[in-house]
């Protein structure tokens, strides 16, 4: 490709990606069209950039020929969705097939509204393809070709499907064309419709808090914390990777931004290649079940389990897991350093930049302040990355003349102002909520002036336009993947084939809830190594999430117990999409690094068997209640879970980093893990077996500990394994 035919790509692909994020935020915040339509355009315009992005073959990017034909499709795609929009909308009634719209011809669509579905059909497969491999879009080729041939099937007298295939009614090939393509149930369905309103406002989110200075506190923050302290890097890669994995939600992008710093510094630390990359990428697989973000997971929660929960309820039953699986993690890479003999970091950390503090502080706090103050997810982010601008105008690494930062945020006050006077609509004795309602309209208004603004002026716009161009690109993938999704949740939601696969499922576990759990935690291992853990999750909720309710599961636990697992599935091998991004950055073998990654995250891997059998770690009662509304009563229960959780962990992070007050023998290591195992054990026998069980593991790990006796030093100054 030329390098004038590049450089026109890429103005393209920035000048879309503006577009992209400045639609998702006026249209979640102010609803302009019917839903249906919103997404066809938010799809148009993700499937357009992923051809422009993404070549049919990475090796095949600079041919000029096969780029013209990417740009073909991604018209093509944009296209068929508006044809979408125009059979939707009423401002185009004049356009509609029969004078009805796209929704009211549900079963008895024109050859016209077929022909372009079936076109728009085969444009996502192929975009999903590109972007996130071949796994999904093969699993949406099998839910097709499964409905028609069970449709073709009782009509033509084939051979029937076994009834472990789930045969049902089928569907036409014209049906499934309308299920999956141009109905509510597919591509525009709930998985895009999350995608959009929830997930792709906090990529965008993440993008403009980079830009603001605030990845720079976390790491500096972290790196003040524990820069100079044994195994600092690594402690601070934990951290850091906690606190901004909440925020991205993308484990690969949380390996990649942090591990850029990380794995150097635990480099020239003494750290392995491969252990340098595993910590990174066990650490960044955690970082989207933090709370309160959790990388929009607590708002697509809110959006699917049912009966429906708070927010608060989300973030109350995340946040012992959360602290308990980074607590795992800090004390395996402190013993572990502790055991190789890291040598402790000399010098001044470098400063925390108070600024860059303010920034992710002032943002996280008005998230959630909007929050607790039950306004909507889209809302409160948006409210969020209106203070994050606004601040970023003040930055002084952004080198405004200060008569241009006046300007800018004087202008930004007039629009909110003049929004106010013109369009502001109140009662005639508002509320103090109606008013701050009210006003925060005029602010996102005035937020789209500031973000003009800043494309506009030559100094400010490489900020604002790369930040919009990075959340696009990094939107691309969750696009086209939640596009895939659709068609195989359209054919599941209109055939009924989760009912009969939740039948199934429950017919061979009988009431054996832990080989249920153990069948879908293998099931989101395998789904979620080749596509976001987000789309996993979805997926999985659909297809199992009413499996655990009948089985006496709390709706929210087992929300959670998918959720975890989607994200565990990055660090399992073989296919471990955080590992794999950390050992290139690292330069390590690949299967090494993924191989210590389980191992570092491998508290990751019982804690949801855990927080099932023991709810008290999700802070709730047997019957999903806050644990806080039974007063004393909760607090036993409480105690008991989280202290075996607790000494479990110890155990588990002393035996994997082979350390506990001195070095450990082999014979002890694995008489630690043995321990581990024994406290962290669900109560599969009942209550009562399983505190003689954790009483056990107590005794054991009790006795290793006054066998472990304490050096006066450090271990060896070479690692000899992990």
């Amino acid at each position: 490709m030329s390098e004038a035919a590049e450089r026109t790509r890429r103005g393209l692909i920035g000048a879309l990606g503006v577009a992209l994020c400045f639609f998702v935020l006026l249209e979640v915040n102010f609803g302009l069209l019917l839903p249906q339509s919103s997404l066809a355009v938010f799809v148009g315009l993700g499937l357009l950039l992923c051809f422009l992005a993404f070549p049919v073959h990475p090796k095949l990017g600079s041919n000029t020929w096969l780029r013209g034909l990417d740009l073909l499709f991604g018209l093509m795609a944009l296209a068929v969705c508006a044809y979408v929009v125009v059979q939707t909308e009423p401002a185009f009634e004049h356009l509609w097939s029969g004078g009805r719209s796209l929704g009211n011809r549900a079963g008895i669509e024109t050859t016209a509204d077929i022909g372009l579905g079936l076109i728009g059909l085969l444009l996502v497969l192929e975009a999903a393809r590109r972007s996130i491999g071949w796994i999904v879009p093969a699993l949406g080729l099998a839910f097709v070709a499964h409905t028609l041939y069970c449709y073709f099937s009782l009509r033509n007298g084939w051979a029937l499907l076994p009834d472990w295939l789930f045969p049902h009614a089928g569907q036409s090939p014209r049906d499934v064309v309308g299920t999956t393509f141009l109905q509510s149930l597919g591509v525009f369905g709930p998985a895009a419709s999350v995608m959009f309103r929830y997930v792709f406002l906090f990529v965008v989110f993440g993008a403009f808090l980079e830009m603001s200075g605030a990845t720079q506190f976390i790491m500096r923050f972290a790196e003040r914390v524990f820069g100079t302290r044994p195994g600092g890097p690594a402690k601070v890669a934990v951290l850091s990777s906690g606190l901004l994995g909440s925020l991205s939600g993308s484990a690969v992008a949380n390996a990649v931004t942090t591990g850029a710093f990380t794995i150097p510094m635990m480099r020239s630390n003494g750290f392995r290649r491969h252990v340098a990359a595993a910590v990174e990428a066990a650490a960044a697989s955690g970082g989207a079940l933090v709370p309160p973000v959790m990388g929009a997971g607590a708002y697509m929660m809110l959006e699917i389990v049912e009966p429906q929960v708070t927010f608060l309820q989300i973030v109350q039953a995340a946040l012992l897991p959360a602290i308990l699986f980074y607590l795992s993690l800090f004390l395996i890479v402190h013993f572990y350093s502790r055991r190789v003999g890291t040598p402790e970091r000399e010098g001044e950390p470098p400063p925390v930049r108070r600024f860059d503090a303010l920034v992710f502080i002032a943002g996280l706090a008005t998230l959630i302040l909007l929050l607790l103050l039950r306004f909507s997810p889209f809302r409160a982010v948006t409210g969020a990355l209106i203070v994050i601008l606004v601040l970023a105008v003040l930055r002084p690494e952004i080198d405004l003349p200060r008569r241009l930062r006046r300007l800018a945020l004087g202008c930004f006050a007039g629009v909110a102002l003049l929004h106010q006077v013109i369009w502001g609509e109140l009662p005639a004795d508002p509320s103090f909520r109606q008013v701050f309602e009210s006003w925060l309209s005029s602010g996102i208004v005035a937020m789209f002036g500031l973000m003009a603004f800043g494309l506009i002026h030559r100094v400010f716009r490489p900020h604002i336009l790369g930040a919009l161009t990075q959340a696009a690109r990094n939107g691309i993938p969750l696009v086209a993947a939640s596009a895939c999704v659709g068609v195989v949740i359209g054919i599941v939601q209109q055939t009924g084939i989760a009912a009969d696969f939740s039948a199934a499922i429950k017919g061979v576990v009988a009431t054996n809830l832990f080989l249920a759990l153990l069948g879908i935690m293998v099931t989101s291992l395998v789904l979620g190594m080749g596509v976001p853990s987000v789309v996993c999750y979805l997926l999985m909720a659909t297809l199992m999430g009413s499996l655990l309710s009948e089985l006496g599961v709390i709706p929210l636990a087992a929300h959670l117990f998918i959720f975890y697992f989607g994200m565990m599935s990055m660090v399992t091998p073989p296919v471990a999409l955080a590992a794999y991004a950390a050992s290139s950055l690292a330069q390590a073998p690949v299967m090494p690094t993924a191989l210590a990654a389980f191992r570092f995250a491998l508290v990751g891997f019982t804690l949801p068997f855990m927080f099932i059998y023991r709810p008290a770690l999700l802070l709730m009662d047997e019957g999903g209640a806050s644990l806080f509304a039974s007063g004393a009563a909760g607090l036993p229960p409480l105690m008991l879970a989280l202290g075996a959780a607790v000494v479990g962990i110890v155990a588990l992070a002393s035996g994997i980093g082979g350390y506990l007050r001195s070095e450990l023998t082999l014979p002890l290591r694995v008489l630690m893990l043995v321990a581990a195992a024994l406290l962290l054990v669900p109560d599969l026998g009942g209550p009562t077996l399983g505190l003689v069980v954790n009483g056990v593991g107590a005794l054991l790990f009790a006795a290793l500990l006054l066998l472990n006796r304490p050096d006066r030093g450090f271990g060896p100054a070479t690692s000899p394994g992990t």
